[in-house]
């Protein structure tokens, strides 16, 4: 079919949803595919690394010594670290701490930054595109594959989703509401500073800076909106290096030393490697469905449609695309999360032409969903009931890297229920119906939300078992003498934080002059790696690992002299 004639169909896209009659129960059952896919995954579980659980040690520290100015991580100060996502943490965890588990509480924060975000976006997708758009770039988004389970984690990359989510939204309302959309943008500017440091509230002002390029933001009263956003953003700017200053200039001038331009794009010598097509590799899995959604509104736009390529539906949302993807493609050290960011722009250019779809590839799109989730479902469902009858087969065991084949799970009835209604509900969306684009992304979100839902249900106990170091501390803890501290070395962040969680011992890194005085040391070594200790002054009293894992072991050395266990 012609994009010309798909265009003249999808004049009004009310009629092309099913469910136009009944828009209530459906406006409910979105709202509820939404909560599902916040809060499944948040909760039972220990804090697992790497950013989950050192997240959640800089949370604890803020929660045991009231610091909110200077992030701590098992005892060592981290001024390069922006405090406000770990703040939020900490006062989560003391609200609900007392109903919950401290880890489970501190991960509200999350829920609230992923509402948040989907709120400030579908906001976004209004503004751009008219009111009956306000779901799409949330569907879509949700069903992005890069957000699997780093969208559970509990990381500053979550909590800075929503000031992103809010300068385009700022940005959409900043042509028709000069002030209102200043005010929020300086709001997304100062928030992005706090949460995640200046890298991320430079990505938000470069956006902000080259939007004139389009019509819709070149005129006279732009200018007015971003000296507001300046006004509004400064002293948010300002307060915390200011703060780390009065508390120690030493502190303000290593968070200088972090925010160097040439340490950011990898020229000093000591920089890590740079990977500049690192994201672009990945961009066709991670942004899927967003991206190949994205790229057919280019080629509507592209031929006159909707405003051409220079309206303001395609401008905002393509602008932050270049300017994150170029900027975080030029840095050091890349990392999967840092490219978060670009699924929010990303969905909304995929929503502006999913009624101009073809029907044929929309129908591609639906079938393929229906067909590769029923399947995983059948397939999640099918293993856990073998491991629950016969254990982990030895096969399956092998493609999951476990040690320990014949693993059976607990018989857990909540869980299972929550499995089964998720199976149900989703039979009951795919069912045989009159398709349509819109239907076809809401199958897909639909899809992903189940496959982790029944991932962070039934599968979870065998999940925790692999992930978690609960066992492994509380095997260490049966070691370690009494009335000394403990020296670690080549330990992980996550590691050491856990560690001060479920046994409250603050290891002492071995460079540092303390860890002389320490009578145990604690060395965490590759599968590979020699167990022979560092000097003849060490005897080795204790080895584990957890449970399947032998990527990582943990080495417990004592001094000779040290007194017994008791």
């Amino acid at each position: 079919m012609p994009i010309a004639e798909t265009i003249t169909e999808s004049r009004n896209p009310v009629q092309l949803s099913p469910s136009a009659p009944y828009l209530a129960f459906k406006q409910g059952g979105l709202v509820l595919l939404c909560v599902a896919w916040i809060g499944l995954g948040l909760f039972g579980h220990d804090p697992w690394k790497p950013d989950d659980a050192t997240s959640f040690g800089v949370t604890l520290e803020m929660l045991k010594h009231g610091d909110w100015i200077v992030p701590h991580l098992a005892g060592i100060a981290l001024p390069d670290r922006a405090p406000l996502f770990y703040a939020l943490a900490a006062a989560a965890a003391t609200a609900f701490g007392g109903v919950m588990p401290i880890h489970d509480a501190a991960r509200i924060a999350i829920a609230f930054c992923l509402a948040l975000t989907l709120w400030l976006l579908s906001l976004a997708g209004r503004e751009l595109y008219g009111r009956s758009f306000g779901w799409w770039p949330v569907l879509i988004f949700i069903g992005c594959i890069g957000l699997w389970d780093r969208a559970h984690q509990l990381s500053p990359d979550i909590g800075v989703l929503a000031p992103f989510a809010l300068a385009l939204y700022a940005l959409a309302l900043a042509p028709r509401r000069a002030v209102i959309g200043g005010a929020l943008l300086g709001v997304a500017v100062g928030v992005a500073f706090l949460c995640k440091g200046s890298a991320a509230a430079a990505l938000i002002g470069m956006t902000a800076v080259l939007l004139p390029f389009f019509p819709s933001w070149r005129t006279r009263r732009y200018p007015a909106t971003l000296a507001i956003a300046l006004l509004v953003a400064a002293p948010m700017v300002i307060a915390w290096p200011l703060a780390l200053y009065l508390r120690d200039p030493g502190w303000l001038a290593q968070w200088l030393e972090t925010q160097d331009v040439a340490r950011y794009f990898g020229t000093t010598w000591d920089s890590p490697p740079m990977e500049p097509f690192y994201y672009l590799k990945n961009l066709p899995w991670f942004a899927w469905p967003a991206l190949p959604l994205a790229l057919w509104t280019l080629r509507v736009r592209s031929r006159g449609y909707g405003g051409g390529l220079t309206g303001a539906g395609v401008g905002l949302p393509l602008t932050m695309i270049v300017v994150v993807l170029a900027l975080i493609s030029a840095a050091a050290e890349p990392r999967a999360t840092l490219a978060l960011p670009l699924l929010l722009p990303m969905s909304l250019l995929a929503a502006a032409e999913i009624d101009t779809l073809k029907r044929g590839y929309s129908g591609a799109l639906d079938w393929f969903g229906i067909l590769t989730f029923g399947l995983l479902g059948i397939l999640l469902w099918g293993l856990w009931l073998e491991s629950l009858l016969h254990g982990l087969p030895e096969s399956m065991a092998r493609i999951f890297n476990d040690t320990q084949p014949g693993y059976r799970p607990p018989w857990q009835l909540l869980p299972v229920l929550l499995s089964a209604v998720l199976t149900l509900l989703w039979l009951a969306l795919v069912r045989p119906a009159r398709r349509s684009n819109r239907r076809a992304m809401l199958n897909w979100a639909a899809g992903m939300t189940l496959v982790w839902g029944m991932y962070m249900t039934i599968w979870l106990p065998y999940l925790e078992s692999r992930r978690g170091y609960r066992s492994v501390a509380e095997s260490l803890a049966n070691h370690l003498p009494a009335d000394t501290c403990l020296a670690s070395h080549n330990l992980g962040e996550p590691q050491r934080a856990l560690l001060e969680y479920f046994l409250n011992v603050v290891t002492v890194r071995d460079d540092s002059q303390a860890s002389n005085r320490c009578d145990a040391l604690l060395v965490q070594t590759a599968r590979d790696e020699s167990d022979t200790p560092p000097d003849s002054a060490w005897d080795k009293v204790w080895e584990g690992r957890r449970r399947g894992d032998d990527t990582e072991r943990f080495l417990l050395f004592r001094r000779p002299t040290a007194a017994p266990t008791k």
